[in-house]
């Protein structure tokens, strides 16, 4: 049995002198200069958008006080019609929204398209200094934490899917 453990002990010594570090990507960024100006173009366009959104509010509460006003006036046809016309626009306004401001709205892809630049740039630095100085993984606290760079010979990918009677080309990996 010792010889067994005997070797088990290099291998497990390999393990505990993992080298990991992590960065704070928000941190860097607010750091690089182009950044500040991304940022405040960024505000300008959701500024831009907001306002047309106030706008389009402004509008529904204006039809919404003037339908009460004469709401006794209106025959049951142009009440319906006059409500469905709110409704429309609080439609619009939601769609409008959606269009801006939702998971695949026009502000994330301006902000995904501005900010590429700089977090490859960001990327490609973590690499170079995980490698210069012998990190095996490294990864960013900023938001939900992500591996930025692991060294290959820690990936157990083959062995999870050979596990799972999975079985791979070497070339697939």
């Amino acid at each position: 049995m010792l010889p067994v453990l005997l070797l088990l002990l290099p291998e497990q010594q390999a393990a505990a002198q993992q080298k990991i570090g992590y960065i704070d990507s928000d941190v860097i960024m607010q750091e690089i200069p182009e950044y500040t100006g991304i940022r405040q173009r960024l505000e300008t366009i959701a500024q831009n958008w907001k306002e047309e959104i106030d706008e389009m509010q402004v509008e529904i509460e204006r039809l919404k006080q003037d339908f009460e006003a004469r709401e006794i006036l209106f025959t049951p046809d142009i009440r319906r019609q006059r409500q469905r016309e709110i409704d429309q626009k609080i439609r619009e306004r939601e769609q409008y929204i959606n269009r801006r401001f939702g998971p695949d709205g026009d502000y994330f892809r301006q902000q995904e398209e501005l900010l590429e630049p700089l977090q490859q740039r960001i990327l490609e630095a973590v690499v170079k200094v995980a490698e210069r100085d012998g990190f095996d993984h490294v990864f960013d606290r900023a938001g939900d934490y992500l591996f930025l760079y692991s060294r290959t010979r820690w990936d157990i990918s083959r062995d999870v899917l050979e596990e799972l009677g999975i079985f791979v080309d070497d070339d697939a990996l």
